[in-house]
């Protein structure tokens, strides 16, 4: 429920993904964060003096400027927890938003940047862009240029095509290249007022590692996008990876609705019934106990300060301890576990600590928890699994307790940490511990609450315990999931649109990866690139551009003259170019098997003991691909099996690149239509209609470019008999497949061919034969897959 607000997303490098700005930029962004600093503490000793002097009106409008600028200031926390002072800041701000934010220019002009804390964004302010700027030679460093009035400008002078589209290359260089600066900045800017040490992210061996929310265990493996995580890793001082792209892409909840059946079991699902029906349309069914539960949930104890509050806990374990009970404290972040634990040091109390830095003795801690007066802290104690046992001695004291030191903002996550207490009938109680310091109070919480306290006007270390605190507390939780929900939904509307689309494209390539109807394919490729070239011709009675289009993309000469071009129905001249295409690209097939065939024949007869496979390389005039194919079927065949794998290759390197940049123009359009609602548009609309041109875009530049390579084929060898001389032994490369593999180019390597040790580019071998394979290694295509469920399959 929780993860699915992030799709799972599968990387891979790019070109120059090492070439990266954020050591460049680190400094300014660092200062930009200093003077932000200074001036956000600069503004809060003025708002505590106007408070004093009971200025409240000038006092609130300092209050939302800080809180504006570093909204997680502690000493601002703590201010605006103390009576009235959280009223009056919301009171402010109210009114500067009215009239859609009008004025609240006026809050905001004197910060560098503008922190929203409940959107997760940071936005520089014309104040921080000055600040990066003024350090810069270049007065523009951080403007984009306006594309579209500056081409116009262009257009209407009177200078020369050819100066024109210098002009236009050098001003589109100019914008990518400020458009990754202000990404670079803007996720540095994130990283460094947004990302806390210890509770988002943890350092370990030198590298950034990911806290899961939920659990508070290390998300291995897991990177944050979009180059934020490389922002992090630049600020912790640590290697900054390179950079990747997103190479496939879904939903959580589209993956999971993949499957035919579903079903699950939880403790907790009874929160999100409303979200399983939505989404999988699954009812929740609640199955009673086994035993009852005489688990004593008391409600929350509510402090004003983080420090009055975890005094008290710390007051409670000690009293816990001696009554022979054991304590289970769970917390929301690795940072207040490491303090909870340093605060009992000082008390001398022995104790256990469990978060994502000591997550590998997780099974021995839990497994000691219940032990008479043990005290274990532990971060998110969500699904930890191993069950605590209780001795006589433990039940007769009263049980495990249970204490939270923070609501967490789902409510299933709370429910989860009370469950581990009083499992199977056993005695046990829970407390959780809140103050309005905490997060969820601070941002989501009643204003009724802190009224309340304010009130009754309690002293220090003086708490306030009542059912109606509670309720108000689960409603600023439910709060929280209703706004998760609806993030969830948006991400899932918008995938659903891709979904479609991802159908479609797996569907083709899983075709060609397993020779699924990939002639049939072929054939409704090419029939769509010449119902597309007639389409864009015929009606405009353009015969030489329509000639130039078949030789340019299907190498064939057109097989009607201008005449019958022009007479002819569309449909009668689509089949007719169709037939003729058809015709060339089975002499074209026949071409292929008839020149590797004399160098298969002498393998096979000769080697078919040591080769299982081998590799030819063919061309269609810029790329050079690596094919590699089973022998003996490519023997039995007569090369059939050759041109199958070679039109295997040529789908799927088109089809993969076709679709990374085809998902990189989907994420763009995707932020550009949210400016949409400002207009009273739907976003949403306008991405379902922009996202299927641009599909219809890209499946009609796939067809063609397979058309083309297709039809463009050939072994590149300068000299027929060359192949003739290949056959000899002692003339192959007869290395190991492992170290061919290096040496290999790949399928979409326009180079064509790999170095030698001396760094000399290698001369193509027209065919190039490979050690068997094992069924257990990886497939030489490069599926993934192991050998016997792939290339081996097939030739089985």
């Amino acid at each position: 429920m929780d993860d699915a607000r992030t799709p799972l997303i599968i990387s891979g490098p790019i070109p120059k993904g090492d070439d990266q700005e954020f050591g460049e930029y680190k400094p300014k962004v660092e200062r930009l964060v200093s003077n932000q600093r200074q001036l956000v503490t600069a503004i809060f000793t003025e708002a505590r003096k106007l408070l004093t002097e009971d200025d409240t009106e000038k006092a609130g409008f300092k209050l939302l400027q800080a809180h504006k600028g570093f909204p997680k200031y502690k000493p601002l926390i703590k201010l605006l927890s103390e009576e009235g002072n959280k009223s009056l800041m919301l009171k402010t701000e109210n009114h500067y938003m009215q009239e859609q934010s009008k004025n609240m220019h006026l809050v905001t002009d004197e910060l560098y940047f503008i922190i929203e804390e409940k959107q997760n964004s940071v936005e520089l302010t014309e104040k921080g862009i000055d600040l990066i700027t003024g350090s810069s030679d270049d007065p523009t460093f951080f403007i984009m240029p306006d594309i579209g009035s500056e081409v116009a400008e262009i257009e209407r002078s009177s200078m020369s095509d050819k100066k024109k589209l210098e002009i236009k290359d050098k001003m589109l260089q100019d914008y990518a290249v400020k458009s990754e600066r202000i990404h670079t900045v803007n996720q540095l800017l994130k990283a460094y007022s947004m990302f806390e040490k210890e509770v988002e992210y943890v350092v370990i061996d030198n590298k950034v590692k990911i806290v899961d929310e939920q659990t508070g265990r290390i998300m291995e493996g897991r990177r944050y996008s979009d180059g934020l995580h490389q922002a992090i890793e630049a600020k912790e001082n640590v290697k900054v990876e390179a950079a990747t792209q997103t190479w496939a892409t879904i939903t959580l909840q589209n993956f999971f609705r993949m499957y035919h059946k579903l079903a699950g079991m939880t403790g907790t699902a009874e929160t999100e019934a409303g979200e399983l029906w939505d989404i999988y349309k699954l009812d929740v069914i609640v199955i009673p106990t086994n035993r009852p539960i005489v688990r004593d949930d008391r409600e929350d104890l509510v402090y004003k300060t983080k420090r009055e509050k975890y005094n008290a806990v710390i007051d409670e374990l000690v009293r816990l301890n001696k009554e022979g009970r054991p304590a289970l404290v769970g917390t929301t972040t690795v940072e207040v576990s490491e303090l909870l634990s340093k605060m009992l040091k000082i008390r001398r109390l022995d104790h256990n600590v469990l978060n994502a830095k000591l997550h590998q003795r997780e099974a021995d801690v839990v497994a000691q928890a219940g032990k008479a007066g043990t005290v274990t802290i532990a971060t998110n104690m969500a699904g930890r699994g191993t069950d605590i046992k209780l001795s006589d001695q433990v039940k007769a004291a009263g049980g495990l307790a249970i204490i939270g030191t923070e609501r967490h903002e789902s409510r299933r996550v709370d429910r989860q940490l009370r469950g581990r207490s009083g499992r199977q009938g056993d005695p046990g109680s829970s407390q959780f511990y809140v103050c309005l310091e905490d997060d969820l109070m601070r941002l989501f919480g009643s204003e009724r609450i802190a009224g309340m306290m304010d009130k009754l006007g309690l002293k220090e270390g003086e708490d306030i315990q009542h059912s109606m605190i509670t309720k108000s507390i689960e409603r600023a939780q439910k709060k929280v999931e209703e706004n998760n929900f609806g993030i969830r939904k948006n991400l899932l509307e918008y995938d659903d649109v891709m979904n479609s689309q991802r159908e479609v494209i797996y569907r083709r390539r899983k075709h060609a990866l397993f020779g699924e109807r990939i002639g049939l394919d072929i054939a409704n490729m090419m029939f769509d690139v010449t119902e597309s070239i007639v389409n864009e011709y015929h009606t405009s009675g353009d015969y030489d551009g329509f000639k130039l289009e078949l030789i340019r993309h299907l190498s064939i000469e057109s097989p009607v003259d201008a005449e019958e071009f022009r007479s002819m129905d569309s449909n009668e001249l689509v089949d007719k170019i169709y037939e003729d295409l058809l015709g060339a690209y089975k002499r074209k097939q026949e071409s292929i098997s008839e020149q590797a065939m004399p160098v298969i024949n002498q393998v096979y007869e000769h080697q078919r003991q040591v080769y299982e496979n081998i590799v030819v390389p063919v061309s269609d005039g810029t790329k050079v691909f690596q094919v590699l194919a089973n022998l003996e079927n490519c023997y039995n065949s007569g090369g059939k099996e050759l041109v199958r794998s070679y039109e295997k290759s040529i789908i799927l390197s088109t089809i993969d690149q076709a679709w990374q940049e085809h998902l990189r123009e989907l994420d763009d359009l995707r932020q550009s239509v949210r400016n949409a609602q400002y207009e009273q548009k739907d976003p949403l609309l306008i991405y379902k209609f922009e996202a299927f041109e641009l599909f219809s875009t890209m499946i009609d530049k796939v067809n063609k470019d397979v058309s083309s390579t297709l039809m463009k084929a050939h072994i590149p060898l300068k000299d027929p008999n060359s192949v003739q001389r290949a056959e000899a032994p002692k003339k192959m490369d007869l290395s190991k497949f492992e170290a061919n593999k290096d040496e290999m180019t790949s399928y979409n390597d326009p180079s064509g061919g790999g170095k030698a040790k001396d760094g000399r580019t290698q001369a193509h071998q027209p065919v190039r034969v490979e050690k068997k394979v094992g069924r257990n290694d990886p497939c030489p295509c490069g599926s993934g897959k192991k050998y016997k469920a792939c290339h081996g399959k097939m030739g089985a």
